[in-house]
């Protein structure tokens, strides 16, 4: 992020560089649905904390917000998509009940909850009907031009996004029509082995 935003300062090129961040992409190799759905046969579900919450977003979400961000980008903004949250043992609960679920620990790195607006950005955001931008800080960046194009509503202080704090959480009946779409779309042969190390304790 820090590097394509300063980017824009760099005064070599016309080409402007903007950021889009955001959460787990539903399906995706590494995202959660695939793995539960490759524990699933096994009977036993890895859970590294049953705190654990996640944002998710579908690819076709994720392209149709790349393409909305370059139509308002002034460059080096980070755009921010408002989209649900889940916890993972809600996921779990309602792809595998069936299953049991065991508490393996955080793996190395891995956070419990994610944020894509910490707090120290707040006051440098601003928030619109379905996403967020956090403006760069360089001295290249006009926050009057930008908030004259693009009126929106500047967060308050100590503000930040995260999947713990977020207010859109899926329901049960949208975790299972995540599913069933994921189901349709990965063969077999894609899923991730039930012998990865993520599924090891102590691997």
């Amino acid at each position: 992020d820090k590097l394509f935003v300063a980017a824009n300062g760099a005064g070599e090129s016309a080409t402007r560089f903007s950021v889009v961040r955001y959460g787990n992409v539903v399906g995706s190799r590494g995202s959660v649905i695939p793995y539960f759905l490759a524990q699933r046969p096994t009977g036993r579900l890895t859970i590294t904390d049953t705190r654990m919450t996640r944002f998710l977003i579908t690819l076709e979400r994720g392209v149709d917000f790349v393409l909305q961000s370059l139509d308002v980008m002034l460059g080096g903004e980070i755009f921010v998509p408002k989209i649900p949250s889940v916890k993972v043992t809600q996921l779990a609960n309602i792809i595998a009940p069936e299953c049991e679920q065991e508490t393996i620990g955080i793996r190395p790195g891995e956070k419990l909850h994610e944020t894509m607006v910490p707090e120290d950005d707040a006051r440098v955001t601003i928030e619109f009907n379905d996403y967020y931008v956090i403006q760069p800080s360089h001295s290249y960046w006009n926050s009057t031009e930008f908030l004259a194009a693009h009126p929106g509503k500047p967060c308050f202080e100590g503000f930040h996004y995260s999947s713990d704090n977020n207010t859109w959480w899926l329901t049960d009946e949208e975790i299972g029509s995540l599913t069933k779409m994921v189901e349709s779309e990965i063969s077999t042969g894609d899923l991730p082995m039930p012998s990865e190390p993520r599924f090891i304790v102590g691997g």
